[in-house]
């Protein structure tokens, strides 16, 4: 979606993912959120999960979507979600909404009757599966209820955002994790090893570019838009005060030492089993959260130092340096595998419901 929307044909710019996927579709962080958590917990598919990082801290501070362009995302827009109309801010959360997704337990569920054909499971952990499906139902809708509401135009906003959605997501991970545990902890070893057959399964027919383990060898890396911090440009359009200067630095400083904590916290060797991804996944969020919040407290204090006009400018920057940025090379297979748990009638209705 985010590639289409204003003929951009491909995606351009640094919300895209090195591996394909997207880091911010029009106002909302981390599309697929709950997704990427259950493909690499329980199928070992780190495909989307481990692209995540400092990229996306920094396309949230310099404005991923011009203020153009998000007005695309409101109901009475000119010619939808590609429109060049203005919308109301007021309208947004219905249209925000959905594009948050359907959890309904055949996108967002547990595959039951898969796992239930590969273990035969005796009655004590069928019950433990039913526990488990049911917290996963609720961990997707604890995340769905952290959609935006309201279109975010700044960077303070865009990164409250970020740490609203990334706390649900810790908060779903403490849904999962504890039947996730009690489930697997009732299986015996050949039954765990059918488990772990069912994800083998799963990714049967891909590349080997997309096997296991190569998006996490990518963690922490730059994704392909991604500049050097633009101090040039910042100086020559907002013209600091010299008090400016310093909440300046202090701000280049958190996004520095924000880059360096997600590239610390990469995915762990010893996650073999789903329990130990879903602990990965626990602590990479807790990571996540802790950069955000770094580099958001810097913000506030440095923007609260701008003026209106300062404020514009900053906002600025994004959108033009988007317009330049390099096209990332993605192959299409990439593009094509991405979640493959919701069905192609449910993205159709998906898409259909976001025009007029």
């Amino acid at each position: 979606m985010a590639a289409w929307h204003h003929g951009r044909g491909g995606g351009n710019g640094w919300w895209r993912h090195r591996n394909g996927g997207y880091g911010w579709v029009g106002p909302l962080f981390w599309p697929f959120a709950y997704d990427d958590i259950y493909d690499y917990a329980m199928w070992d598919d780190d495909f989307g999960f481990w692209d995540y990082g400092y990229g996306d801290i920094y396309a949230g501070l310099f404005a991923p979507y011009g203020y153009d362009e998000l007005a695309g995302y409101l109901p009475g827009s000119a010619g939808g979600p590609a429109g060049n109309g203005q919308g109301s801010a007021a309208a947004a959360p219905e249209q925000l909404t959905q594009m948050c997704g359907e959890d309904r337990r055949d996108i967002a569920g547990l595959p039951i009757d898969q796992i239930q054909q590969a273990i035969r499971p005796n009655d004590a952990q069928r019950a433990a599966l039913d526990d488990l499906a049911n917290a996963s139902v609720k961990a997707a809708q604890t995340i769905k209820a952290a959609c935006p509401t309201r279109i975010a135009l700044t960077a303070p906003d865009r990164l409250a955002a970020m740490q609203q959605r990334i706390e649900a997501m810790i908060a779903a991970v403490a849904i999962v994790e504890p039947p996730l545990q009690k489930f697997y902890d009732s299986l015996d070893d050949e039954q765990k090893a059918r488990l772990n057959a069912l994800g083998q399964d799963q990714r049967k027919g891909e590349t080997a570019t997309n096997a296991s383990g190569n998006a996490a060898q990518g963690c922490g890396a730059a994704q392909p838009g991604v500049r050097d911090w633009p101090a040039a440009e910042i100086e020559a359009r907002l013209h600091p005060t010299e008090a400016q200067r310093a909440s300046l630095a202090a701000l280049h400083d958190a996004s520095a030492k924000a880059a360096e904590l997600l590239k610390s916290s990469c995915q762990p060797n010893e996650a073999i089993t789903p329990p130990a991804r879903l602990a990965a996944v626990g602590k990479r969020l807790d990571t996540m959260l802790q950069a955000v919040k770094t580099v958001r407290a810097a913000l506030d204090d440095f923007y609260a130092t701008l003026t209106d006009e300062q404020k514009a400018q900053f906002e600025a920057i994004g959108p033009r340096r988007t317009a330049s940025a390099d096209r990332p090379a993605v192959a299409q297979t990439h593009i094509r595998r991405r979640h493959r748990h919701a069905s192609i009638g449910g993205i159709i209705r998906h898409f259909i419901s976001m025009v007029p």
